[in-house]
């Protein structure tokens, strides 16, 4: 997929690229530099939050980059945090947050989604494919986009520019609140919509179900979205959000990374958390 481009741009380079979108020749819209925090766990479950305080940090212990974690695990009021507010491009974690406006929009009319939109869909998140993803986004638009993150209250999601939805900008905090959507009634999505979004996430095709499931043990269900992108500035970013049950537990996660070398070093960092995380929760 290549993004149309002007004369204006006639520097700028734009070329898909897995799941996300390669840019040469144009300013990265860099996030500030962040100071460096601690992981800040809490959890209604005796001893865990210390646990996954002293272990996530472990993991993170000699990894270049930057990087942020979330977790959230309803059964036991457990909450992990590091720069939850930080910015990040998004690559194509965002395409949750496509197929969740969509839905939410065709609620708004009691509609069910097209075949086309379906298939579009599934393209989307089963396979990561940026063609779909470019179809949806220009249809729905910024308004309807907009208008999705202020029902979730993702208020610190700000889209993509002139159809870049791979440089969104997304926070551990977001994508949490996006995860907790599709994990429990809300007035925002439906049962069904929920559903649908879900069965999808359970259904990434095999080379792609590296990141938060990693570690996760038998029996334990998942459903995850992965991103990945590389740019001039902050290397490559590389990102995992999944939800998760089973075990006793019913949790989601998010790790967000950019200032990695390559692609599998930022995988290595993420599955390094994922499965102390599940570890973890497991033992609890």
């Amino acid at each position: 997929m290549t993004h149309r481009t002007s004369r204006r741009r006639r520097g700028l380079v734009a070329t898909a690229l897995g799941t996300g979108i390669l840019m040469t020749g144009v300013a990265a819209a860099a996030p500030a530099a962040a100071a460096t925090p601690t992981v800040s766990c809490t959890s209604a479950r005796a001893g865990l939050a210390a646990k996954l305080k002293k272990d996530i940090t472990a993991a993170l212990v000699g990894r270049k980059g930057t990087i942020a974690v979330g977790l959230y695990d309803r059964s036991t009021n457990t909450t992990c945090t590091l720069r939850a507010s930080t910015a990040y491009d998004s690559a194509s974690v965002v395409k949750v947050t496509v197929l969740s406006a969509l839905l939410w929009d065709a609620q708004k009319t009691h509609r069910a989604l097209t075949s086309r939109e379906k298939s579009l869909a599934t393209a989307m998140i089963t396979k990561s494919d940026n063609a779909s993803t470019s179809t949806l986004w220009k249809q729905l638009g910024p308004t309807k986009i907009k208008n999705f993150l202020a029902a979730a209250r993702m208020t610190q999601t700000k889209p993509g520019a002139n159809g870049y939805w791979g440089l969104t900008q997304i926070t551990v905090t977001d994508e949490q609140k996006l995860l907790n959507l599709l994990t429990a009634k809300n007035a925002v999505l439906t049962d069904g919509s929920r559903a649908y979004v879900n069965q999808l996430m359970g259904q990434v095709i095999s080379s792609q179900r590296w990141g938060t499931p990693y570690g996760r043990p038998a029996g334990v269900t998942w459903h995850v979205k992965n991103g990945w992108l590389s740019r001039a500035t902050y290397g490559w970013r590389v990102h995992s959000v999944g939800t998760f049950k089973g075990g006793g537990h019913d949790y989601s996660m998010t790790v967000l990374t950019h200032g990695n070398s390559t692609m599998n070093y930022g995988i290595a960092t993420i599955q390094g958390v994922a499965k102390v995380i599940h570890k973890d929760l497991a033992a609890s």
